[in-house]
């Protein structure tokens, strides 16, 4: 493979990358850029792909120009043909004119340009030039020929391709249709040639209007000096240099394709140097992609105004913690554990109170009940009415809570992705009241689970208890004797003390009932703060998953988005 087919290649390698990382960066980028932006970026990505498509083999030079400024006698004098109407009417020319070298491969890149009018300068070229009008039978060494002589028998043997050369109408027409054929082409033609004259090179129309949205295409774009004849040749410097100086305000640097060239289509004078400059772009067939380069230079320009011009902070553990925190306390989560907490005390002060009282207990309306949180396996049992509607208190703690999130996300990036990012946070937010009361509500509270320190309890209040009636039925029995004049054995003293020993039962009973109830009540009061904090952490955990799911995955997803265009842009650069 020679070096020049290898350095093609490699440039066509290249432009494709550039195209499908521009076509990433316009995929990520909908509904972040504006409209109109991203209309003008998607139409330059048609026009590549299509203009890939057709010929390479040949060149399209559009010549563009105001009225009067000579541009049809200038295409016909760079041609050596009376191709294109001139006359004094203005405007002359109202549909585009084409001068083609090489027919084979022009006809659908002529169709794609909607350029009916065509004059072939090749073996059929006399029937072609026929059906235009009378317009003159070229020669068969005519001004292709002549063009790529001028490149040298070297160029000659290992360059070969096609030439369009276009006149257009006058973009200044007063015709609306005839400056939507300008404005059209100038976004289609490979190299755009500016045909000025010497009394209006400085018409803010073509240069505001025309030159300046395409400040991209330096290298494909050439300023043309026409009826130079007009002026004296001493003044020709000066108003080439003025020309220059207002390309460079219009944003063309110094890449053009050449320097502004003066000539005359009226004394031929500058017309062969125009052609060199026009020859050496056909053969060497660089044009279209240099075109296409430029096209995709103004696509990322444009979408650089959208990159948001920084990098966000992003989501930090602070941040995480903060927003999971702020659901926490929104949500109904504070008094559900408060509640929870009551309820496990409830159930542990009636496993393990003193037996004597604990029917009081049964008048105490379970607080988990209330809520409809006392059943277990919450995840299938839990109602949408379970736990009261969040206040509007609390859904404006939660929407601050999000809102300082999202916030400290976007640090440090601009429009439009601090918005983006700040809309992702918020995209859910309409389903976290019911979210987070599922995560409320999908613990396990257990808290009438019995303990083995209750049963524990238990047992022992059951022994001090029937210890007691015991102690109580025997003295009872003893009186009912005395009370019958029975004779009955005194009951034993157990030795140290001076209680007999059914009142000893009696008595120690009741004594150990009221102790082991107020051990269990500072147990219960210990175990309701441990249980109160293995509910709380339950209840974080399932708002934090609450959390990831609907505010962090979406920002996650959105900074995410917004690395990837930034990525897809610099490798579209």
């Amino acid at each position: 493979m020679s070096p020049a087919h290898r350095n093609a290649e490699q440039s066509l390698t290249h432009l494709a990358q550039r195209v499908d990382s521009l076509n990433t960066a316009v995929e990520l980028g909908e509904g972040r850029v504006d409209a109109d932006s991203m209309d003008h970026v998607q139409k330059i990505l048609e026009r590549t792909s299509r203009r890939r498509e057709l010929s390479a083999e040949h060149t399209v030079i559009g010549f563009f120009g105001a009225t009067g400024s000579g541009k049809s006698s200038l295409f016909n004098a760079v041609i050596g043909q009376k191709v294109a109407q001139s006359a004094a009417r203005r405007p002359t020319t109202s549909k585009a004119q084409a001068a083609v070298w090489g027919r084979e491969g022009s006809e659908e890149l002529l169709d794609w340009l909607d350029v009916e009018n065509r004059v072939y300068f090749d073996d059929d070229g006399e029937n072609a030039a026929q059906s235009l009008n009378r317009a003159e039978v070229p020669q068969t060494d005519g001004m292709w020929n002549r063009m790529k002589k001028m490149m040298g028998r070297a160029n000659l043997q290992t360059h070969s391709g096609g030439l369009i050369l276009l006149d257009l109408p006058d973009f200044d027409s007063i015709e609306k249709s005839n400056r939507a054929i300008v404005e059209r082409m100038a976004g289609y033609v490979d190299v755009l040639v500016w045909v000025f004259d010497p009394q209006k090179y400085a018409d803010a129309v073509i240069h505001d209007e025309f030159i300046t949205p395409l400040a991209e295409h330096g290298a494909v774009t050439m300023a043309v000096l026409n009826q130079a004849d007009r002026i004296r040749e001493s003044e020709i410097p000066g108003v080439l240099d003025s020309l220059q100086r207002l390309l460079a305000e219009d944003g063309l640097s110094n890449n053009l394709l050449a320097p502004p060239v003066a000539v005359s289509a009226k004394t031929g004078d500058g017309i062969d140097r125009l052609r060199a400059v026009l020859g050496k772009v056909a053969v060497e067939k660089s044009a279209a992609l240099a075109r296409i380069e430029a096209d995709l230079d103004s696509a990322v320009a444009t979408l650089n105004e959208f990159d948001g011009n920084g990098i966000p902070d992003g989501i930090t553990g602070t941040g995480i913690r903060e927003l999971e925190h702020g659901l926490y306390q929104a949500s109904n989560a504070p008094a559900v554990v408060s509640a929870a907490a009551a309820s496990y005390q409830l159930h542990a002060v009636s496993n393990t109170g003193w037996i004597a009282t604990r029917w009081l207990l049964k008048f105490r309306k379970d607080p988990l009940k209330r809520l409809n949180l006392h059943r277990e396996n919450q995840e299938s049992s839990i109602s949408r009415s379970s736990l009261p509607p969040l206040s509007a208190g609390q859904k404006s703690q939660i929407s601050s809570s999000i809102r300082r999130f999202s916030h400290d996300c976007a640090e440090g990036v601009g429009e439009p992705w601090s918005h983006s990012i700040r809309d992702a946070a918020r995209s859910q937010e309409q389903n976290l009241p019911t979210a987070l009361e599922r995560a409320v509500g999908r613990v396990d509270y257990q808290a009438q689970k019995k303990q083995w320190w209750w049963i524990l309890l238990n047992i022992i209040q059951w022994i001090g208890i029937i210890g007691a009636l015991a102690g109580l039925l025997w003295l009872t029995a003893m009186a009912a004797a005395g009370y019958f004049q029975l004779q009955l054995p005194p009951p034993p003293v157990i030795e140290g003390t001076i209680f007999p020993l059914p009142t000893l039962l009696v008595i120690t009973g009741l004594l150990l009932g009221i102790v082991t109830a107020v051990i269990g009540r500072v147990i219960a009061a210990a175990g309701k703060r441990m249980y109160a904090r293995k509910i709380e952490r339950q209840i974080r955990f399932n708002i934090e998953e609450v959390s990831e799911h609907y505010v962090v995955e979406p920002v996650r997803s959105e900074l995410d988005r917004h690395q990837a265009f930034g990525e897809a842009l610099a490798n579209a650069r």
